[in-house]
């Protein structure tokens, strides 16, 4: 059963021309320039922070109350519209477990405030997250489930203070993982055959898992302090978004696709110090899907991520997959990394087209990579049979470590029609790649500046064109790259 489209969700579609307003990056396109480390501070520096007025408003005084057998949603819309009435403010959440049934929508001005022992547990009932909102599902445009927090084109908001928001999706949203496909495939053909965004109505039925928070089409947005756990999908999700600080954020969450965050579309975004405990990527640059990704045409760039911890994740710095509208101008540094399986991580198929091009990447220790260190893939999994492959170039990875690669200590393999080009890696170090050092093919321009891998200094390696297969023969090559034969 699908949803009809409330008045409010068809002006939404018209907003969408509104995105191309948002101000634009630090500088638009730096594809020209070189990107040095001052570029990185240069972006930070440039980031506006929200303007919040100093009002306070208690959800207790507008009849919450703590304990999971009270739905506290009707206060905090209470306080909330009083909040936006009168221009904005702080809602505060103070100590205790505050139940509530159904997602919260911020305003702009407003900033949602969790004071120290205090839990937001949202309802686990699907229901509650209905009518439809306009979002974006896995890079394609849609209409589905509200995320449990969401805010739609506002400016200056925030989300504070050294509280949880508790996802609750264990029994709920987030078993619903195998049984999205049929819903997810006739989202990725409307994206492909650009079907009017207004048709793509998903809900009951469909089991697309909302994100946990999503900023969508936002400006000045900040989160600082707060523990998001139990989440239904992706975890924090600005897409369209500008000047966006995370900050001491920990996302401690272990369901499929839990994602930590993912900029999707946005520009100007800082993250660090934060924690990562995840289920998927901890952190991964988004900017849609194929054909729906291109006809929106919105980059993600002037990204920096700095001082993060990623004790065990199942990816960690990762770019892709959807990533068609191109991303550029991404900084990581001083980030340590426990145990993934990819650690540095660029991923797209050759149906995304697009771009990833002017990465930085420096001071990054790694325990052990479950399957590779540094990774260059453009065969990643869901290939739907076109040729578009995604152009990857311009890489500096710098003094980086791992101390065990379970599979490839550096692997980086290109498309005929477009190689990985322009890599450099200087003071690498590798103590133990378990089965295969390096793997370079279809790449050129690679540089090797102090590459130590097995205790021995390397340089690049380029394999020929044909030790390749087709696509499903290449994934299998990365699965057991010595049964394969092909080394």
């Amino acid at each position: 059963m699908h949803h009809s489209l409330t008045p409010f969700s068809l002006r939404s579609i018209a907003s969408l021309f509104a995105l191309a307003l948002l101000p634009a990056c630090f500088s638009a396109d730096r594809s020209d320039l070189e990107l040095t480390w001052d570029t990185a501070a240069e972006i930070i520096d440039s980031i506006e922070a929200p303007e919040i007025p100093t009002r306070v408003y208690s959800i207790v005084e507008y009849g919450a109350q703590p304990g999971l057998d009270f739905d506290s949603l009707p206060a905090v819309k209470a306080a909330l519209a009083d909040a936006v009435l009168q221009g904005g403010g702080k809602l505060v959440f103070p100590e205790g477990r505050w139940f509530i049934k159904g997602p919260i929508h911020l305003k702009s001005h407003i900033e949602l405030h969790l004071e120290a022992g205090a839990e937001i547990v949202f309802s686990e009932d699907p229901a509650d997250y209905l009518p439809a909102v306009l979002t974006r599902w896995e890079g394609s445009l849609c209409f589905n489930y509200s995320p449990l927090v969401y805010a739609f084109q506002a400016t200056d908001i925030a989300i504070t203070g050294t509280g949880t928001l508790n996802g609750n999706a264990a029994d709920g949203f987030a078993t619903w993982r195998p049984q999205q496909q049929a819903a997810q495939l006739r989202l990725r053909q409307m994206g492909n055959d650009l079907v009017p965004v207004h048709q793509r109505v998903f809900g009951e039925g469909d089991f697309l898992r909302p994100p946990f928070i999503q900023f969508f089409g936002c400006e000045r947005v900040l989160m600082e302090g707060v523990t998001v756990t139990n989440s239904p999908f992706w975890c924090i999700h600005p897409v369209f978004c500008s000047d966006v600080v995370l900050r001491g954020v920990t996302v401690n969450s272990y369901h499929k696709n839990n994602d930590g965050v993912d900029p999707d579309s946005s520009r100007n975004v800082l993250i660090e110090d934060c924690t990562f405990l995840t289920g998927d990527d901890s952190v991964a640059i988004k900017a849609g899907r194929d054909q729906d990704g291109w006809n929106v045409g919105r980059p993600t760039e002037c990204i920096v991520i700095r001082n993060c911890e990623m004790p065990d994740v199942h990816n960690a710095l990762a770019v892709g997959s959807e990533m068609s509208g191109g991303v550029q101008s991404i900084f990581m540094e001083n980030c340590r990394i426990g145990s993934a399986r990819s650690c540095i991580y660029f991923k797209s198929n050759p149906d995304r087209g697009g771009y990833i091009r002017g990465v930085r990447v420096r001071n990054i220790q790694v325990g052990t990579a479950r399957t590779n260190f540094i990774d260059f893939l453009t065969d990643y999994p869901g290939w739907r049979g076109n040729n578009y492959p995604a152009q990857y170039s311009d890489f500096v990875i710098e003094d980086v470590s791992c101390e065990v690669a379970e599979k490839f200590g550096i692997y980086a393999v290109g498309k005929p029609e477009a190689p990985v080009s322009d890599i450099t890696l200087r003071n690498v170090s590798i103590d133990l790649a378990k089965q295969v050092p390096q793997f370079l093919a279809l790449a050129q321009n690679i540089t090797f500046e102090n590459v130590s891998i097995n205790g021995e200094q390397v340089a690049p390696k380029i394999y020929p064109a044909d030790t390749l297969g087709n696509p499903e023969e290449e994934r299998t090559f990365r699965n057991d790259p010595l049964e394969s034969g092909r080394l």
